[in-house]
């Protein structure tokens, strides 16, 4: 049997080429396409090129060309069957299992996106032919949409008194009809009822584009009835796994980075219109761990966008929790706040795309800052509360499934707790007047922070450490002349520091001759000088602090070559690869 087109195609549209190709490729951005050595020929200059937009690699040196199944096929010999397997469980998806059950769902699948498509193109035309219907106009020319963003969403519009199920019912049976989640029988009418009646409606469509669910809008002000309705759960349709304009956002992410997720559908329409694109709807429900990884496979940073009152900001604080577990270092969520009574369809009204964007690169929080803010808020000034305020967020960091993450965020979470008690492990009966930053300035300094890396602020830590011991380290450079660095331009001034400890007979820190602006940057975001700050005149203490920093950068360095090792095992399963892999892990465990 074949698979379904429609299985293979939510494999493609789940996985940009890159995703995969950079599982066994380096790749590297140039323009629109990525490059790379190429995997099927040994070579010194880059030939290999993958474009996610039109969804093919390309290997010059050989001619090699294809999609995401033949590049699997090709690289590691699967036959069609196993490369289908592989991306279906690399894009999260269940296997497809050729049973009788698979043919039968296979079928109700496509009954079910027709009666979704014919559903959705007539009410879809309805409302832009119907003359009827000025006042549905009126109202969407109110909230300042036009004819193009109806056509693009294909917003449509159901009377209060409908009766397309009569027309269906000659081509699908009852039950299918009830089965799409549109109709459901009035027991006291005797008569199958319209959902959506009286009300816009906006498809959800799945991530290929089909319309598999509906989003409903009243547009009268009717106390009785709920604003929004969405359809209910049905078989080919889970709240929790879909997100609205996904299938069409996701196309943007060959250009942009960041995508904003909203509450409301008028809110993703209403930001398209005023030209920002990029933005998808949870559709009423809290957040969930599936939709966060379906958007890290498209885009690197996460911005929750949801409205400006008590109940926005609760769906943000749910949002916070259930999100920071998938938090990965690659990838950032964030979280930005509107003005009280706003949400981004009336603030990008009325104040333009411009302003939207810079609000938030001046206002959005990381989600560990926007997690210990909340809490600090709860904090009282006594023990008990201090207590129960780093028990929580202990839980919160722990909760978190990639381990540096997690050791970097909790490691965030204890040190802004110790800036709040400072003297909490010091038998010291002075009075203690903490000085605080402006707001401004805090704001500034979290912005700019939080663009860092774990990995690059333990290297600052390293580095602060090391300028202001130079004294002690050069007679003990053994301690430090084996410490790899990652980052570019911090191992260029590590190696910078070393040549001169070893060649300068009494160092000083202007000896070094380092840009005034690392040398800042350096001092201002190394975490370790808030530990540092009681414990500079003891040598002891300062050598254990660097040999805790070492060790850590060691584990990265080890981390990284593990996930070469069986990246390169998975591949050639050879008992050299496997020992070498076997003794790098025992140095993790010993570390």
């Amino acid at each position: 049997m074949k698979y379904p087109k429609e299985y293979l195609d939510e494999i493609k549209t789940r996985l940009k080429v890159s995703t995969v190709v950079s599982k066994s490729v380096a790749l590297k951005k140039r323009g629109k396409e990525y490059v790379g050595l190429s995997p099927f020929k040994n070579e010194k200059t880059p030939s290999f090129t993958v474009n996610d937009e039109k969804e093919f690699y390309h290997c010059f040196a050989t001619s090699e060309h294809g999609n995401i199944f033949d590049f699997v096929m090709k690289t590691q010999n699967f036959k069609f069957g196993e490369a289908v397997k592989h991306l279906a469980q690399l894009a999260g998806m269940q296997p497809y299992m050729f049973s009788k059950k698979d043919e039968e769902r296979e079928e109700k699948w496509k009954e079910y996106l027709s009666i979704y498509n014919q559903y959705v193109d007539f009410y879809h035309n309805e409302l832009l032919k119907n003359e009827t219907h000025s006042n549905v106009r009126d109202y969407l020319k109110n909230r300042f949409l036009g004819k193009e963003e109806v056509k693009k969403f294909k917003i449509g519009y159901i009377e209060k008194n409908p009766n397309y199920f009569n027309k269906l019912k000659n081509e699908f049976s009852e039950q299918a009809l009830v089965d799409s989640g549109l109709f459901y029988f009035d027991e006291k009418n005797k008569t199958f009822v319209e959902r959506f009646r009286g009300r816009l409606i906006f498809p959800i469509n799945n991530i290929s584009g089909q319309p598999i669910a509906l989003g409903g809008r009243i547009i009268e002000k009717l106390d009785y009835l709920a604003k929004y309705i969405n359809s209910p759960e049905t078989f080919f349709f889970k709240k929790g796994l879909n997100l609205y304009n996904l299938d069409l956002a996701r196309k943007l992410s060959n250009k942009l980075n960041h995508i904003y997720l909203v509450e409301g559908y008028m809110d993703v329409v209403g930001l398209s219109k005023n030209g920002i694109e990029n933005a998808v709807a949870n559709l009423g429900t809290s957040l969930t761990e599936r939709q966060i990884l379906t958007l890290n496979q498209f885009f690197d940073d996460i911005i929750i966008c949801f409205d400006g009152d008590e109940s926005g900001y609760k769906a943000a604080l749910r949002a916070a929790e259930n999100s920071i577990k998938e938090l990965k270092p690659e990838k950032q969520i964030s979280f930005l706040f509107l003005p009280d009574k706003e949400d981004p369809d009336s603030y990008v009204n009325k104040n333009g795309k411009d302003n939207f964007i810079n609000f938030t690169k001046q206002s959005k929080l990381s989600i560990h800052h926007f997690i210990f803010s909340h809490y600090k808020k709860q904090t009282e000034n006594n023990p008990s509360s201090m207590a129960i305020f780093e028990k929580k967020l202990r839980e919160i960091a722990n909760t978190i499934k990639d381990d540096f993450i997690k050791k970097y965020v909790l490691e965030y979470f204890l040190e802004k707790i110790s800036e709040l008690t400072p003297y909490s492990n010091q038998n010291k009966k002075k009075f203690y007047v903490k000085s605080t930053k402006s707001l401004a300035s805090t704001k500034k300094h979290y912005n700019e922070s939080q663009s860092l890396t774990g990995v690059e602020l333990k290297e600052f830590s390293l580095l602060y450490l090391v300028m202001n011991n130079l004294k002690l380290l050069q007679s003990n450079i053994h301690l430090i002349e084996n410490i790899k660095l990652f980052t570019k331009v911090n191992k260029q001034i590590f190696e910078l520091v070393l040549e001169k400890l070893k060649s300068v007979e009494h160092i000083k820190i202007d000896d070094l001759k380092l840009d005034k602006q690392l040398l800042d940057k350096i001092n201002k975001f190394a975490p370790i000088k808030h530990i540092l700050k009681n414990k500079s005149d003891d040598d002891n203490q300062i050598i254990e602090l660097l040999e805790d920093t070492s060790r850590d950068l060691m584990n990265y360095d080890l981390e990284f070559r593990i996930q070469e090792l069986e990246s390169k095992f998975s591949k050639d399963l050879s008992e050299a690869t496997f020992n070498e892999l076997k003794e790098l892990k025992k140095k993790q465990n010993i570390n």
